[in-house]
């Protein structure tokens, strides 16, 4: 019976792929194998048809290289300035993620898609960018190089010689079109030579490095098959959606079938020589019978899988109750053109009863697909013709449960026949048989089958006691009910096995979705990395150890202190060499197979990032489908474990970029705030030290007062700086103590009183305000700072304000001006450490106001800043009441 029908899993996925893309922007790469083979000038070119069409188009980033021709596309192209950055004295232009999706167009232009972004930048890498351009719904063109795909970054090294540094992961390239821009190698080379790629000196040393023409002949077979790789995943993709069996044979694609048999050895290094000599991608298929595996054969068909998995195949594991349409069925779903199985040693006579060989069945029910019979070697052919008929192990329960209810139906019917017809007892043999098939395995089923139609002839049917059938209807009775319980137990049983198969599916497509949401949970990376341990430990039965690397590249990863596995020196001698060679080792490979444990390689891309292994408690090697569940398990958990790292990369870069850019602002404020009172001070002295003519005293006087008033500058400068850095290491502690209001206020004048000179100052203390719980000198700064702020901000001879009073219970100081005020998207950033509002006079060093916050909430307190209604800012600070002083103790002391 074949079963044409498409996969329902294919189809979800397809159908999923589908919406996924209707809800994102569309990625579309212009392809190349080297610089200067004209990617941009396509895209361009691209961009202008797409403008033509009316579509709204933008240059988010292009880089023309000062080329002509390509200038000459992007002019009049509507472009989105660049974000400009300040890297260690070098300024830096990136694309303006923000400002393009502020403008969504319809179509984004951006060049160089492998690119790093520099320091300062929302994402480390513009594909990041791109990438969150897609998921905001809009399309995207972009260029890349062959040799930046990080899949292919290993073998243009070998292959040029050359260490590429900025690569693309190929998960973001999924779902992306593609468009070769090809050149020929020797037009390539006329074009670098003509100096249209690189200036005349670089292109000499390019000429005879990277661009020499075996090094381009071999990246353009890269390009070209990287590019055929992927619309062949097209197609694949359309296929399943469209539910299309038949294979398109646009592409040559190789698939085995691989069983427990010692034969399927030879057939996986055949089908992988067959697919080098095709260049042809290749899978290996295994199916899964509702019979269960012994250990021999497990053993066997892992090491069989773990071949082909070596060699480079795709493994594909499916359940099926026949392997023929397992076969048939993964092949069409993954678009295989042609089928690689074991040739038959001899005639089997079972085969006719089976409705022919496997061989003769898959031949007359491929289609179009091509099938190779491959006969083994001779010693193979041999020790599996040698080997004996495998019979599973008796169901010894099942068939005594079959013969109980068998006698108990027989009994029965003796009671029944005083009543009923020999037809009617046969109907009850029948419902015996049917209602043992749910409960017993397929073997008690057909012999209780073939048991009861035996009694009923011998028992039942005249003449009695005898296996003769006298008439010609009761033969036909006795026939049909014999064909009919042995078919309705055998199906019977069929389903319960495939109800089994089924159930197991379910179960390992409920592990991985527990793992997976069990790691989305995760609250930090700790936890992670012990979810990872817990689960895998829990899923496969075994003991579980997870190495990661430090932080120094090129150390070994070393053992995790959460594993349940301490491993001993042995142990990770062989985790380490599955990390250095990125495969499985340990037990169960052909790599130091008496290892006690399976270590597999964690690998994202082209790098590996830990190694998990286990040591299973039941010491027998993991069943096919637990393998293949296990294979996920790693993958998850690789790419889980890479993108934490990428995403504390990107953190770093952020910390790196902040911390950078305060040390910029406080290097520019403390040069500017110390070079005006060193210049003051230089030219007083001058002046001191130089003769004069009369009025020297007059003269001196002025000197000493500028010099007093640089130095103060100076000096709150550095006491600025040393407040800041009390309260950033937490060395500030209040020490509060009752004090006068009023006594406060008259000290911080008298403090600032210069500063406020050219200010019309008024004081508005409240009549009878108690005392109040404060540190008075971190009070008496902050005082102090709010009203320097207010001196230095305001036009002279405009009015400032200083006012106290209680209020909620508290006390409340405030400090008004009559100056302009402050922009409204500057007020929730004004206590920020170094920040200066755009319109900011020359100087200051933008700690005042973080001082200050930092000063009132030590003490328990906090400040705010507002706008007046009547013109100036306000700035408030709020103190909680105390306890009422002890006059007792405050007389005493």
């Amino acid at each position: 019976m074949s079963d044409d029908r498409p996969n329902p899993e294919a189809l979800l996925a397809a159908i999923q792929q589908r919406e996924a893309a209707q809800r994102r922007g569309r990625l579309k790469v212009f392809f190349g194998m080297a610089p200067g083979v004209g990617k941009t000038y396509a895209m361009l070119a691209a961009a202008r048809r797409e403008r033509a069409a009316g579509r709204d188009v933008v240059i988010g980033y292009v880089e023309t290289h000062g080329r002509k021709e390509t200038d000459a596309l992007a002019e009049g192209l509507p472009v989105v300035p660049r974000h400009e950055l300040e890297h260690r004295g070098v300024r830096l232009s990136e694309m303006d993620l923000d400002a393009v999706l502020a403008r969504r167009p319809q179509l984004v232009l951006v060049d160089e898609f492998a690119h790093t972004n520099g320091p300062g930048s929302r994402h480390p890498k513009r594909c990041q960018d791109v990438l969150e351009l897609l998921a905001a719904g809009l399309d995207v063109f972009t260029t890349l190089n062959v040799q930046h795909v990080e899949s292919r970054a290993e073998v243009v090294r070998q292959i040029t010689g050359v260490p590429i540094r900025e690569t693309v992961p190929d998960t973001a390239l999924n779902g992306a079109d593609f468009e070769l821009v090809d050149l020929p190698p020797e037009e390539l080379r006329a074009r670098l030579a003509a100096g249209k790629i690189y200036l005349p000196e670089s292109a000499r040393t390019a000429q005879e490095h990277f661009f020499r023409p075996g090094n381009l002949s071999a990246l353009r077979e890269l390009a070209l098959r990287f590019a055929a790789e992927h619309v062949g995943q097209d197609v694949l993709a359309y296929r399943q959606a469209h539910g299309i069996a038949d294979p398109w044979k646009s592409g040559q694609r190789l698939l085995v079938a691989v069983s427990p048999s010692p034969t399927s050895a030879a057939l996986v290094r055949w089908t992988r020589r067959l697919a080098g000599e095709l260049q042809a991608p290749w899978l290996a298929v295994y199916v899964e019978l509702p019979r269960p595996l012994d250990e021999p054969e497990q053993s066997r068909l892992a090491r069989h899988l773990a071949l082909a998995r070596e060699l480079g195949a795709e493994i594909i594991t499916t359940t099926d109750d026949d392997v023929v349409r397992g076969i048939l069925r993964a092949a069409r779903e993954q678009n295989a053109t042609q089928l690689v199985v074991g040739k038959p040693a001899g005639w089997q006579a079972l085969d006719l009863w089976r409705g022919g060989s496997v061989l003769n069945r898959l031949i007359r029910e491929s289609g179009c697909i091509d099938v190779h019979a491959v006969r083994a070697q001779e010693g193979q052919t041999v020790a599996a013709r040698s080997r004996p008929l495998h019979f599973a192990k008796p169901d010894r329960r099942g068939y005594l449960v079959a013969l109980g209810v068998v006698a108990a139906v027989t009994g029965l019917n003796a009671l029944l026949q005083h009543w009923l017809g020999y037809q009617s007892l046969a109907l009850v043999y029948l419902l015996s048989v049917v209602t043992l098939a749910m409960l017993v395995s397929r073997g008690p089923t057909l012999a209780a089958a073939t048991l009861t139609a035996l009694l009923w002839d011998f028992l039942f049917v005249k003449p009695y006691y005898t296996f003769w059938i006298g008439g010609a209807t009761d033969v036909m009775l006795f026939l049909t009910y014999f064909v009919v319980a042995l078919a309705m137990g055998h199906l019977t049983a069929r389903l319960r096995a495939q109800q089994a198969a089924e159930r197991h599916r379910e179960e390992r497509a409920t592990a991985l979705y527990l793992f997976t949401r069990e790691l989305a949970g995760a609250a930090d990376y700790a936890d992670l990395l012990a979810i990872v341990i817990r689960e895998a430990g829990r899923v496969f039965a075994a003991e579980v150890a997870l190495s990661l690397p430090e932080e120094l590249p090129g150390t070994p990863p070393t053992p995790y202190f959460a594993s349940t596995w301490a491993l001993g020196e042995k142990e990770q001698g062989v985790a380490l060499w599955a990390f250095r060679h990125r495969q499985p080792a340990g037990r169960g490979t052909d790599t130091l197979p008496m290892a006690e444990g399976l270590h597999l390689p964690l690998v994202a891309g082209e790098r590996a990032v830990g190694v998990l292994s286990l040591r299973f408690r039941a010491g027998a090697p993991l069943a096919p489908a637990q393998r293949e569940v296990l294979d996920a398990f790693v993958r998850h958990i690789a790419l889980v474990l890479d993108r934490e790292r990428l995403r504390e990369a990107e953190q770093q870069a952020k910390l790196l970029a902040e911390s950078e850019r305060l040390s910029q602002t406080l290097l520019n404020s403390i040069s500017h705030e110390m070079r005006t009172p060193i210049a003051v001070i230089t030219g007083a002295v001058g002046n001191l030290g130089a003769p004069t003519a009369g009025g020297t005293a007059g003269l001196q006087q002025t000197m000493v007062g500028e010099i007093q008033e640089a130095a103060g500058r100076l000096n709150r400068l550095v006491g600025n700086l040393l407040n800041m850095t009390r309260l950033e290491s937490g060395h500030v502690k209040a020490r509060p103590d009752w004090c006068d209001v009023a006594d406060l206020i008259q000290t911080t004048l008298h403090e600032t009183g210069k500063e406020l000179a050219r200010h019309r100052l008024t004081v508005d203390v409240a009549p009878g305000l108690p005392l109040a719980r404060l540190d008075f000198a971190l009070m008496q700064q902050a005082l102090s700072n709010l009203l320097l702020n207010a001196a230095a901000h305001t036009p002279a001879g405009t009015p400032v304000q200083l006012s106290a009073r209680r209020d909620d219970g508290g006390l409340t100081l405030a400090v008004a001006d009559g100056g302009p005020g402050l922009p409204a998207e500057v007020l929730p950033r004004v206590f920020e450490k170094f920040y200066r509002a755009p319109n900011a006079p020359v100087g200051g060093s933008g700690l005042g106001l973080s001082i200050v916050k930092g000063f009132v909430e030590a003490q328990g307190g906090r400040v705010s800043a507002a706008n007046r209604a009547g013109g100036g800012a306000i700035f408030t600070i709020w103190m909680p009441p105390g306890p009422p002083p002890n006059v007792a103790e405050e007389a005493a002391s």
